[in-house]
């Protein structure tokens, strides 16, 4: 694939000790970039930083706190200089009825998914703007514009990401400064444990991670995968909202039904949404 150069270029990714960071990550490095992963579990992201190609560093990151946050700008910086590239990809999800949902859940839901985009944000965009280059790239979800049954306050999180990020975008309008969000469907990792991908299969970790490379080198706002998404979505916009919900039901996992009485999700989260610092992983 032509296109910007990634040999050379400083990324950062966010939550990228293992699943779709990891493998952003991995497809980075091997593009020739020098890559920093950040993550709450540092021993990981220190075990994943020696296992990949190339020029790739750990370093720990609670994308909850921001002088962690800082902290860790600023180690990167003092080990390559500047930030080129922020990628957004820590996240977190719980499934089942909204009813049932704890309120921690919630509250770790919003802290990681939403704040923890708008955190990076504002501390990496203004340093980019300055500089009149930078790429922010945020893994979000197909969940920013669909809303399946039992991932209310994810939909809730990746939808704000996707406005906050379109009101963003604007304001860096003619700057040098890009703004991506990606946008897929079920993908395989541990955060999607026990659920159902509907009437789309199950992506892979390096479907993501090929859309994340595919933006830097040909910068686009929205990446949809698969494409067929982005056409469900346009197409019953323009639906009565009676005929818009039959499809939608057959289109959409009801991921309610999907977790109902299964206890294969519990493990990963009590770890995930905890809040505290030893999980193996985020997304």
């Amino acid at each position: 694939m032509t296109g910007t150069p990634l040999a050379g270029r400083i990324v950062a990714v966010t939550g990228g000790a293992q699943g779709i960071g990891r493998e952003i990550a991995r497809q980075l490095a091997e593009a020739g970039a020098r890559v920093a992963i950040g993550d709450r579990d540092a021993k990981a992201a220190e075990a994943t930083a020696q296992a990949l190609p190339g020029q790739v560093r750990a370093f720990a990151l609670d994308v909850t706190d921001t002088e962690s946050y800082r902290r860790f700008l600023a180690e990167v910086t003092d080990l390559w200089g500047p930030l080129d590239v922020l990628v957004n990809n820590a996240g977190v999800m719980w499934v089942g009825a909204f009813g049932d949902e704890p309120e921690s859940a919630t509250e770790r839901m919003l802290a990681v998914n939403l704040h923890g985009v708008i955190r990076g944000v504002r501390l990496v965009a203004p340093q980019m703007r300055a500089r009149g280059s930078g790429h922010i790239v945020t893994v979000a979800s197909a969940a920013s514009k669909l809303a399946p049954p039992g991932e209310s306050t994810y939909a809730a999180t990746k939808h704000g990401v996707l406005g906050y990020l379109t009101g963003v975008r604007e304001e860096l309008r003619g700057s040098g400064v890009h703004v991506s969000v990606i946008m897929p469907g079920v993908v395989d990792t541990e955060l999607a444990v026990g659920t159902d991908s509907g009437a789309t299969a199950r992506l892979q970790p390096a479907d993501v991670a090929a859309a994340v490379v595919g933006v830097l080198r040909r910068p686009r706002f929205q990446v949809a995968i698969p494409s067929t998404i982005d056409l469900l979505v346009r197409v019953t916009t323009l639906l009565p909202q009676s005929l818009r919900d039959l499809v939608l039901r057959r289109a959409v996992p009801n991921q309610v039904e999907a977790v109902e009485r299964s206890s294969t999700r519990d493990q990963y989260e009590a770890r995930a949404l905890s809040g505290t610092t030893d999980p193996k992983k985020d997304r």
